[in-house]
């Protein structure tokens, strides 16, 4: 299997975690507090992570690029964690996984600019489409519930959450070029983005948060890091063999999955438009499946 297939399975896999983890995890963060919940994960999923980068390097000490890690720990293992599920608690799961994957959308623009990945004419068509069904959605106007208490404001934090996994994204996409592993830009990501999360429980005093989990809660998250684990382990091992742009691409399937489990097991509303647009999404994620990773002569 060359890297190309082997990247576009990895990226596929990631979508089917992402579709499958945005609804369950919806249900756990109503009942805890997101910045609790994403910093406990966060530091056991960093942690998982450190043992499979020494048992790969065998107990070698090798360089880390420290300035990247710092980077991918700060923008996109604490912050934007923090902001998603946030606003994932405001809003329905179907809008935030839809709006969570106009990620492409800002990474293309960040790796043209910063990494000169190319964005040819097949690719652009493609965005294109998966960006008017991500719109078809996100046009859908639904009401307040007791799940989803404030959509507008759940939708604007998961927006701001987005564009910061899209730097972050660059970045580790950077720093796999310079030559770290995917492991090592996985485990300091979620460790020390843990470690940032646990200083705003600190902060902002929810240690009694913390120390208050119920069992109930404390499986939750078990079940929360586990899935965690798998879409951080598939995306960044995709980042080792394609374009971070088409793989970015690729999890715009992930969002059709959230819609479908949202309406069956949160009883989210399903108008026509939102069906529309996962369609839509779907034609333009089979048009980036066969394309090529290149780069820009520089």
């Amino acid at each position: 299997m060359n890297k190309e297939i082997a990247g576009t399975i990895l990226a596929l896999l990631t979508a089917l975690v992402s579709g499958i983890a945005i609804p369950v995890n919806k249900i756990f963060v109503v009942g805890i507090d997101p910045t609790v919940f994403t910093a406990v994960r966060a530091i056991i999923v960093g942690v998982i992570f450190l043992a499979l980068s020494l048992a790969m390097s065998k107990g070698k000490a090798r360089p880390v690029s420290w300035k990247y890690i710092a980077a991918i720990a700060v923008v996109g293992g604490s912050f934007a964690f923090l902001l998603f599920f946030s606003g994932l608690k405001l809003t329905t799961s179907g809008h935030g996984a839809f709006l969570h994957k106009t990620l492409p959308l800002y990474v293309a623009v960040f790796a043209f600019i910063f990494l000169k990945e190319k964005i040819s004419k097949k690719y652009l068509s493609a965005m294109i489409l998966m960006f008017l069904g991500t719109v078809a959605i996100y046009m859908t106007s639904i009401n307040p519930s007791e799940l989803w208490m404030n959509p507008q404001l759940g939708d604007l934090m998961i927006i701001g959450a987005t564009i910061l996994w899209a730097a972050e994204n660059v970045i580790a996409r950077k720093a796999m070029i310079k030559g770290e592993t995917n492991f090592i830009v996985s485990f300091g990501r979620m460790f020390f983005g843990g470690l940032i999360l646990m200083g705003v429980v600190l902060l902002t005093g929810k240690v009694s948060v913390l120390l208050s989990l119920t069992t109930v809660q404390i499986m939750n998250i078990g079940i929360s890091v586990f899935m965690l684990f798998l879409y951080v382990l598939f995306y960044y091992w995709a980042l080792r063999y394609i374009n971070v742009s088409k793989a970015a691409v690729l999890l715009l399937l992930a969002p059709v999955v959230t819609l479908v489990l949202g309406i069956t097991f949160l009883g989210e509303p399903a108008p026509m438009m939102q069906l529309a647009g996962s369609a839509i999404i779907l034609i333009g994620a089979y048009l980036v499946v066969n394309l090529k990773s290149e780069q820009r002569a520089i």
